[in-house]
């Protein structure tokens, strides 16, 4: 085939990947996205989308089957047909990622179906071979940008086969739900999905190798989670390390190592692997290129997400950071901006980040104990969902909004909380940390009565000594 030219080329189309196309597209930068698998990658796929659409199912499998304490019976158990909850499950992700193509059509993306490797740049450009169904090409590029993601981590010895041992990809699968399942790791994925099939009725075991689950989120909103795994009959064992299975054909057998040292063995069904994530930064000719790599595999890129290469870019989980599609769309629209000619670099005070356990977790900014280690002297405030009329009127209460301030400037530095809508709660916290507000800021906003939002109107004041619906501490 004949070489192609192109003044920007993506490669990968995940959350980072197809939103710096379509900005460039806007740009008017003639561009084209090569994708060797998921349009919309492993997010819209088998990530962020189908686990909010099983985790959404779950709650409301869970609220239909606790009804009657507000005045709802049904007049039989909820029967939980999975063959249905996959169908409709891919047709939220069909719907999303056939929208992708049609927005990159539209902002005149051209979209490339294969697999990209970059080769040794020439005097004209640097080139990349993209090996399809339709044999081998030649794109020649005055910029590329590399948006190829991240892939679950194995431990050695625990090969994933999506039968016995599955991955994330494999437990938004299953047509069936497993008597037991063991989840090995207490991160985020691992808490989500084990909360899944708890309720779907798995006995389920989380085998979390440090002494806490959710290590990088604000301790007391663990805890509210940690109580709700404990009602779901959900296991934690902390401190504890995997170190084989065996597959006995009836079932499988989890090895553990306690943290006394001593050897223990769990029967279950299936046993999910979701100890984190590791770059997609093999096979991508990153050598022939000359980009460098850190000793972990993450592509090294400066705040305009540039590599060593002049007219290299990388954006998203290859870089390492905080591994979330909507950093890694923020450093893709950056990318777009910088190679159309504007000034733009990826200058934020926070990043949200959220945990779809139930209840939820959503964090923006420091929490307490990194803001101490940064040397701030604190103010925090508290306000519970217990005390707030719209939680009791949807009968949910647990959790609370947190407000991490420094002591002496009041300059808002952490918001943390956990409960019923906290994903689409902390975005407000987000945008008060962007603007540098003190407390008095969310304290004197007026929130609209009764709604959820009020929590951090009310731990604002709270902070400032000033709260009228909890009694000041």
């Amino acid at each position: 085939m004949a070489e192609q030219r192109f003044d920007a080329v993506v490669i990968g189309a995940g959350p980072g990947g197809y939103p710096t196309a379509i900005r460039l597209g806007q740009l008017k930068v003639k561009t084209a996205i090569i994708e060797r698998e998921y349009m919309g990658g492993v997010c819209l796929n088998v990530g962020c989308i189908p686990s909010k659409a099983v985790i959404h199912a779950a709650k409301t499998y869970e609220k239909f089957s606790h009804s009657e304490e507000i005045g709802i019976t049904v007049a039989s158990k909820p029967v939980l047909d999975m063959k249905k909850l996959q169908a409709w499950k891919g047709g939220v992700v069909n719907k999303l990622t056939g929208g992708v193509r049609t927005l990159l059509k539209g902002n005149g993306v051209e979209v490339i179906d294969g697999t990209a490797k970059l080769e040794k740049s020439g005097p004209d450009g640097h080139r990349i071979t993209v090996t399809g169904k339709n044999g081998t090409s030649t794109i020649i590029a005055k910029n590329i940008v590399i948006a190829t993601g991240s892939r679950p981590m194995t431990i050695p010895g625990f090969n994933i086969d999506q039968k016995r041992m599955i991955d994330s990809t494999g437990a938004l699968a299953l047509d069936a739900v497993p008597p037991r399942l063991i989840v090995i790791g207490g991160g985020y994925i691992g808490l989500e999905l084990g909360m899944v099939y708890a309720k779907f009725g798995s006995k389920v075991t989380v085998v979390e190798a440090t002494p806490n689950l959710l290590g990088a989120m604000d301790k007391d909103c663990v805890a509210v989670v940690a109580r709700k795994l404990k009602k779901l009959g959900v296991e934690v064992m902390l401190d504890t390390k995997a170190k084989s299975w065996e597959d006995k054909g009836d079932r499988a057998v989890l090895n553990v190592e306690l943290k006394d040292g001593t050897m223990s063995s769990i029967d279950t069904d299936k046993i999910l692997m979701s100890i984190g994530r590791r770059p997609n930064t093999e096979d991508l000719g990153l050598d022939a290129a000359g980009v460098t790599l850190d000793k972990r595999g993450y592509i090294v890129a400066n705040d305009q997400l540039k590599t060593n290469v002049a007219g290299i870019y990388a954006i998203g989980d290859v870089i390492g950071g905080m591994m979330l599609a909507h950093k890694a769309t923020k450093e893709g629209e950056v990318v777009a901006e910088i190679i159309a000619g504007h000034k733009a670099a990826f200058d934020v005070r926070c990043i949200p980040a959220v945990v779809f356990t139930d209840p939820e977790i959503a964090s923006a900014g420091m929490t307490e104990d990194e803001a101490k280690a940064k040397g701030h002297t604190l103010k925090v405030g508290k306000f519970p969902f217990a005390a707030l009329g719209r939680a009791l009127s949807v009968n949910d209460t647990e959790g609370f909004a947190k407000i991490v301030a420094d002591a002496k400037t009041e300059e808002v530095l952490g918001v943390h909380i956990v409960g019923n809508g906290a994903s689409d709660l902390i975005s407000e916290a987000a945008l008060a940390i962007e603007m540098g507000a003190v407390v008095k800021d969310l304290q004197l906003t007026i929130h609209p009565h009764p709604t959820l939002s009020e929590a951090i109107m009310e731990a604002a004041a709270a902070t400032l000594g000033e709260a009228v619906h909890v009694i000041n501490r």
